[in-house]
């Protein structure tokens, strides 16, 4: 049953969840393969009192119940009857009330409470309610907005527009916020490609969290996987259709960030919400003893081999595609989706059900290839056509910036589109990398130059928790400056990290804020920080820096040979790349396998183009000679000033030059 495709009593099943019926009432649905029996709770909107329990009909694992004279608006919760034997893997306790992990909106957010996981404790004061929604018509089908090649800017929706002047006050920090024109126009100045939401969907603290007096900022804990939370979204999908909408009328995708990988129940000690109770033997994954595996590192471990498991997903993919026109998603810790008891499979059945489902195949899916179970680190082993971060790519070019040895060769492969991890066969054509520098999680951008250790203080955890080496330095002192010298040492290295990214080929992606110097004060782990630690600071952003990048992406834009996914070959006539050191000849093997060296020319060529990559690590200016063209030249001069990167391109003589990095 595990290694199978979706049995036909599920891919076909009706619709799970809350469905209001044509001819009046709404159909409750919820799969239990344990619980002994099932049952509705109805609520009063204004009171909040429990109205009427209804028992819910069996038929195999699908328990429903027709309920007359509700409609859209009703409020509902779960309670599921069966053994209470944790040591077996069962957690039922109808004291609990249950949010239907079909739900399509709540009627608040969720708040952690040590009674959410007391047994025999009633919790239904303190768990929202799901909202009986009638979905608006489908979204018209359109191909994704979004190609591989482009630039994905990464952005917390809360702390995206929470300090932003010209956004109202009362939608700062929320989806809407992304359909503001002052937003629309900065993602636009940036070429922006398509923007990926971290979550959105309900998400619950974790336990630890509030005795820290903290709240997570991230959403990576989420509870339900249909229903945005309504911190983010208090419109509900209404709020992300629109904003979706005003997105794509900009010419840019949405990717929503997805957690299928765990719950915010967490371990044996966490909040019964949804999950567990109605069936956590079939939900989560266990090991022989009927303990709860933590492949994530969250507690527990979403069963995606279950049949029931994948559907879930599958439909809460499709539902975000049909209902709001997102253009794809990117899956946190993703290896997750392909584990089976022997290991992650490139072909486990719910990734060649993503891959294969009519509503999804298009979609644009990007894998974060790593979890921290046995095997999981799996970058380069998904299946086309998943995108994947490229972790490698972080390290060598921050390792190469930084002044480590040995780099150059590796530079040099990551630029090209790192055909060492994508290049599996000779009829594979394109990289399906994902390359970035800095990214959510992590040092970010400006602090990778200010800060040669994290400080973590603030998550209360005594600078334990994040990643201890991000390969970061910090030109003599450790965090802010006034040192005018210190300070230009680093805005050069900033240019040059960004230059190197916007320079490689494949797609790139770019956090918010990252673009005009954005700081976390040294922090690589601020999950917990939603405060002016992770808020952007528009007021005071670096605006020359901001107009550097938006010339990178203008540049990266214009010339296709810089983003261009396929692979390079080093033939062609002219050569689609040569490798040249400043004096103009290619480098040799002994140059690529000797000491490292601090200056690389990269020269693409089409019939039609010629684009050079300049590369200049060390402390002093230094002038490349590169290959001219009858009736061409190159966009201003060849001297490249000291840790920089340039980008220039050839030009028909007599026409005005175009612009150069």
């Amino acid at each position: 049953m595990k290694d199978q495709p979706l049995p036909d009593e599920l891919a076909g099943a009706p619709g799970l969840g809350a469905t209001p019926l044509p001819g009046g009432g709404v159909r409750f649905a919820v799969r239990s393969r344990h619980a002994t029996r099932l049952s509705v709770c109805l609520f009063d909107p204004r009171t909040g009192r429990e109205t009427q329990r209804v028992p819910m009909d069996r038929d195999g694992d699908l328990h429903t119940a027709h309920v007359p004279g509700l409609g859209p608006g009703a409020r509902y919760g779960l309670r599921a009857h069966g053994p209470w034997e944790p040591g077996l893997g069962h957690w039922f306790d109808p004291a609990k009330l249950l949010v239907d992990p079909y739900a399509l909106a709540l009627d608040r957010p969720f708040r952690h409470d040590p009674r959410l996981a007391r047994h025999g404790h009633d919790t239904a004061h303190l768990v929202p309610r799901a909202i009986v929604a009638d979905l608006p018509p489908p979204v018209p089908s359109a191909p994704p907005r979004f190609r591989p090649g482009g630039l994905i800017y990464e952005l917390s929706v809360r702390a995206f527009t929470m300090r932003h002047p010209d956004v109202p006050e009362a939608q700062r920090g929320t989806v809407a916020a992304l359909a503001h024109p002052a937003i629309l126009e900065h993602l636009t100045r940036l070429h922006v490609s398509a923007v990926e939401l971290m979550p959105i969907t309900a998400w619950i603290d974790e336990r630890h969290l509030a005795r820290l007096g903290l709240t997570n900022a991230w959403g990576y804990n989420p509870v339900v996987y249909l229903a945005p939370d309504p911190r983010l979204c208090p419109g509900g999908l209404p709020e992300l259709r629109a904003t979706v909408e005003a997105l794509h009328d900009a010419g840019i995708g949405v990717l929503l960030d997805v957690v299928f990988n765990h719950t915010g129940e967490s371990d044996a000690h966490g909040p019964i919400l949804s999950l567990r109770g109605l069936d956590n033997a079939t939900y989560y994954r266990h090991d022989d003893e009927d303990r709860l595996i933590n492949d994530t590192g969250c507690g527990n471990t979403l069963a995606c081999e279950q049949p029931a498991v994948r559907r879930l997903v599958l439909d809460a993919m499709r539902h975000f595609v049909r209902h709001a026109g997102v253009d794809g998603f990117r899956f946190d810790l993703a290896p997750i989706l392909g584990r089976l008891p022997s290991g992650f499979a490139p072909d486990a059945p719910l990734l060649t059900e993503i891959r294969s489902d009519p509503v999804l195949a298009d979609r644009v899916l990007i894998a974060e290839p790593w979890d921290i179970g046995p095997g999981g680190y799996n970058l380069g082993r998904f299946p086309a056509p998943f995108l994947e971060w490229n972790d490698r790519f972080r390290i060598t070019v921050r390792r190469f910036w930084k002044g480590a040895r040995y780099e150059l060769g590796p530079l040099a492969t990551a630029l090209a589109g790192s055909s060492e991890i994508f290049h599996h066969t000779p009829e594979t054509l394109e990289t399906r990398t994902v390359n970035f520098v800095a990214a959510h999680d992590g040092m970010t951008l400006a602090d990778l130059v200010a800060f040669s250790h994290k400080h973590n203080e603030a998550n209360g955890e005594a600078n334990h928790d994040g990643e201890h080496d991000n390969h970061s330095w910090n030109h003599g002192h450790e965090g802010p400056t006034d040192d005018p010298a210190i300070r230009a040492a680093r805005a050069a290295d900033i240019r040059a990290l960004l230059g190197t990214l916007f320079a490689s080929r494949g797609t790139i992606m770019l956090t918010a804020g990252d673009e005009f110097g954005r700081s976390q004060a040294g922090n690589n782990n601020a999950y917990a920080q939603d405060n002016a630690i992770t808020w952007l600071d528009w007021q005071n952003r670096d605006r020359a820096l901001e107009a550097h990048v938006a010339d990178l992406a203008g540049l990266r834009a214009r010339l296709p040979l810089l983003s261009d996914p396929r692979f390079l070959t080093g033939s062609g006539d002219p050569p689609d790349v040569v490798w040249l050191v400043p004096g103009g000849r290619p480098m040799t093997p002994a140059e690529w396998e000797g000491e490292v060296a601090d200056t690389l020319a990269m020269v693409l060529a089409s019939p039609e183009k010629r684009v050079a990559v300049l590369i200049n690590r060390s402390g002093h200016a230094v002038r490349f000679h590169l290959p001219r063209r009858q009736g061409f030249a190159w966009t201003r001069g060849t001297s490249t000033p000291a840790r920089s990167v340039r980008i220039l391109e050839d030009h028909p003589i007599g026409r005005r030059a175009p612009t150069a990095s």
